[in-house]
Parts: structure tokens; C-alpha cells; sequence
């Protein structure tokens, strides 16, 4: 194995004895697992030439030996799919994918893996620091550990480097594998970024998963992000995050910035928004999410699951299906194990609870999440004065404001929602998001059908 930072500055000779100049650079292709070396970039002087790797017979701690006297003295150009290992790697932010964390590229491993030398791991730790200084292996074991030097290396698949130079080229789908983390996990990386690397980040993830993200990161941090990603692609997010969470992030916007993103965000969309924004911060209406499943009292039991699987709602979501008239006034509500149990034909009316507890939309914080927590409630519903039924506050939002500050890192910053709305039996809205990364917290539901007193003055943070 060989380390980069041991071979910068080690002789190139020719098929000679002769010494054409230094490594200065190593070559590698990007794209694949680990990564081939497919040059040398070599100082001569002033200047800079590349070699490709089919003229080098050997590299080792003494340098590069080539297999040729003749060699091209054209200036070094990178190609598309080419990054520099020392100048685009070394001492670069790199996402530990693995390990959850933002980390320090201080020296690159490198190995003859199936007849190539490939990028193999980056080194973390302090022993990549003091290699670069120059110190011999022993000394480097005694000052870091010699246990503990393998634990600072991080297998190159488990490495999403940031920075533009390399994301640009790195991958066909740019920072797959932060993709494939869970939200909350990916805000905590995301947290620990520079502001440019941030937008970076975020605007090359899809849509749903970097709006995901968006609704795990804090809010200051999520308002700075919002305002340094063109308004478009801003706009393209909000969209995406559910109802409640875009409503948040686009009142900490900058009033120019708020009313540029809302102006172009789609009008279902901006609609939306602009009703939570109207309710006060402190109230039931300023938790709620306008997102939740509802059917009218006629639909049955077979309709109502064939529109569950069609949608494939979050599990929150699909745990209580409300029951809705025609003027959307609250009439009952019904699990999914009722109607899992229940006969295919029987009506929903059948199987609801009539009556059941709800918040009004002037209640406040602390009333709701009392509610929620004395009836163990996954969510409930919000009515206005008719008691038509306006929107759903989840436990996750009900009690954010009142858990200590430690606990909010624990968990999700919301229980993500998908929608059905009501106006025939089964009436589907125009725009349906179905999200299919569930992370609901609990599935108790409450029996109580006392209305709780609506009340309102507490703060949310």
C-alpha cells in the first residue's frame, strides 16, 4: 500500500537512470468503487506535464519509474471525469458516510487492487498530518497510537467528498450515497458544512430528499440555506416539505426573499402556506399541517384501503382516517386496524368513533400537547369554529415546544404526512404527495371524546 502524501516529491526517471522531475499530482477516475489512477502530473521547472499511467512500470516510496525515454511534454490538462487527488482532495472537507460526520482529508491510501492502482481510503486521523511532515513510521506510531491509526482511515465507498471541483465529476448521480441516509442524519451532516458547501449539497440532492432534510435541519440554519439557493430551486423545495414545515421556513425568509420564493412556488403550493402563515405562531393553527386523510361517512371499507394502497401514505398518516360531511364538519374517526378487520362492504360510518378529541385553531402549545399526551394521540385533528376540520397537529409537532432542548436532537424535527381529502365518498385532491420514508413515533390512539377548552399565549420556538 501506498500513502500520497509519501510520494509527492519523489524523483520520475525515464527508462534511463535520469531524473525527469517530481510527482506533483496523481490522476484518478472517478466514478467507479475505488477509484484508478490514470496519471501522473509530473514538475519539470516551471512546468507542469501529465503522464499517463501506461507509461509507468513502477511507483513506490522512491518515485515513479517509466517505461519509456520518450515522453509528451505538453501542459497538463484535466479531463471531465478526472479529479486530483492531492490538489482536489487533500485537506478537503470530506462526508463520512459511514460514520455520520463531516471530516478532514489529510492523506489518501492507495493500492494494487485486480492489476490497477485505485483509491482505496482517505486518512482522518492525526497520522496523515504527520506523515505529511515528513516523519518516518515510527515515530508516527508512537505519537498518534498504532491502534488508532487504523481506525482514521475511511474506505473510499464510504467517502462523499464536497467542494464543487469534485462533485462535478465525481459521480453520474452527484452525492449518492448522502442520499440514501435517513433525513435526520443528513441535516446533522449538512449542519456541520460550510454555507457554500450547504448549497452545494442541497442543490444537488432530488427534490423530496433534500426537502426532507430541510425539515430535520434548525431553523436559522434552514433560513440561511433557503436565502443562498437560487429562488427557484428554494422554491422547487418548499413545495416538496409538508404544508406546516414550509410555512416556518418561509416565515424566517427575509421579507424580500419571502416574497420572491412565494411568488414563484406553484399556487396550491403558495395557497397553502400562506394560510398557516395567517394563524398565529402560538396557536393550534400555526402547529398544524393542512395535510391528513379524511372520507365521507358513505365510503367503505374497501375504498377506503384501495385508496391507502394507491396512495401509500406515511404510517402516522394512515394509522387515523377521519370522517368528514360535506361541509368537512368532523363527524368520527377510524384506525386502520378497524378497518383492516372490518368487512369489505361495511360503510366507515360503521366503525368510526364518533366525536373524537380534537383542538380548536386558537388552542395554544401547551394545550395541545397536554391533549396529545393524556390521550395518547399520534395526531389530532384541528377544527375551527363549526368544527369543520382544517388540519392535523402530530405528536412530534404537538410536543416539540415543551421537551427539553437535549431531547429535540433525538428526534425527528416532524412526523411527515401525506393527504386525502374529502368531498364524494373518496375524494382524492388535484396535487397528492405521498411520501415513502415513514419515521412515525408512536401508534396509540385515545378514547376520550371530550373536546379540549381552546386556549392560546405560548411561544413556539
Amino acid at each position: 500500500m501506498l500513502h500520497l502524501s509519501r510520494l509527492i516529491g519523489r524523483p520520475v526517471r525515464d527508462g534511463g537512470t535520469d531524473a525527469i522531475g517530481v510527482i506533483d499530482d496523481l490522476i484518478a477516475a472517478v466514478g467507479a468503487n475505488h477509484p484508478p489512477v490514470t496519471g501522473l502530473v509530473v514538475r519539470t521547472g516551471r512546468r507542469r506535464i501529465y503522464l499517463p499511467w501506461s507509461s509507468v512500470t513502477r511507483l513506490d516510496a522512491d518515485g515513479a519509474r517509466l517505461g519509456t525515454e520518450r515522453i509528451d511534454i505538453s501542459r497538463f490538462r484535466k479531463r471531465d471525469n478526472e479529479i486530483l487527488l492531492r490538489a482536489d482532495l487533500l485537506d478537503r472537507q470530506i462526508v463520512d458516510i459511514d460514520g455520520r460526520k463531516v471530516v478532514r482529508a489529510n492523506d489518501v491510501l492507495l493500492d494494487d487492487v485486480e492489476g490497477a492502482m485505485r483509491v482505496v481510503a482517505v486518512d482522518v486521523g492525526a497520522a496523515g498530518l504527520l506523515r505529511r511532515l515528513g516523519l518516518p513510521e515510527h515515530w508516527i506510531d508512537r505519537l498518534s497510537g498504532g491502534r488508532s491509526r487504523v481506525a482514521s482511515y475511511i474506505d473510499w465507498e464510504d467517502v462523499d467528498p464536497l467542494g464543487s471541483t469534485i462533485a462535478a465529476v465525481r459521480l453520474r448521480v452527484p452525492h449518492a450515497g448522502l442520499s440514501e441516509l435517513h433525513p435526520a442524519d443528513l441535516a446533522t451532516i449538512i449542519d456541520q458544512l460550510t454555507p457554500r458547501d450547504r448549497a452545494e449539497v442541497i442543490s444537488s440532492l432530488d427534490d423530496e430528499i433534500a426537502a426532507e432534510a430541510l425539515e430535520e435541519l434548525e431553523p436559522e440554519v434552514r433560513a440561511d440555506l433557503l436565502e443562498d439557493l437560487e429562488p427557484e430551486r428554494a422554491a422547487d423545495l418548499l413545495e416538496e416539505m409538508s404544508p406546516d414545515e414550509a410555512a416556518d421556513a418561509v416565515a424566517d425568509l427575509s421579507p424580500v426573499s419571502r416574497a420572491e420564493i412565494l411568488r414563484l412556488m406553484e399556487k396550491e403550493e403558495r395557497d397553502d402556506v400562506r394560510e398557516l402563515l395567517a394563524h398565529p405562531e402560538t396557536s393550534a393553527g400555526g402547529l398544524m399541517t393542512t395535510e391528513h386523510l379524511a372520507v365521507r361517512p358513505t365510503a367503505t371499507v374497501a375504498a377506503t384501503l384501495a385508496a391507502l394502497r394507491r396512495l401509500k401514505p406515511d404510517a402516522d398518516v394512515a394509522f387515523a382516517i377521519y370522517v368528514v360531511d360535506a361541509q368537512r364538519r368532523l363527524l368520527g374517526e377510524v384506525t386502520l386496524r378497524d378497518l383492516v378487520l372490518a368487512e369489505p362492504s361495511r360503510p366507515v360510518a360503521e366503525l368510526m368513533e364518533d366525536e373524537p378529541v380534537a383542538v380548536e385553531l386558537l388552542a395554544h402549545a401547551d394545550e395541545v400537547a397536554r391533549v396529545v399526551t393524556r390521550y395518547g394521540l399520534v395526531a389530532v385533528p384541528v377544527v375551527d369554529e363549526g368544527r369543520r376540520l382544517v388540519g392535523v397537529i402530530t405528536v412530534a409537532d404537538a410536543l416539540w415546544d415543551v421537551l427539553p432542548e437535549e431531547w429535540r436532537h433525538e428526534m425527528p424535527r416532524r412526523i411527515r404526512a401525506g393527504s386525502l381529502a374529502a368531498g364524494g365518498p373518496i375524494e382524492l385532491p388535484a396535487k397528492l404527495r405521498p411520501r415513502t420514508k415513514g419515521t412515525a413515533k408512536g401508534t396509540a390512539k385515545g378514547k376520550a371524546k371530550a373536546k379540549p377548552r381552546a386556549k392560546r399565549g405560548v411561544k413556539r420556538g
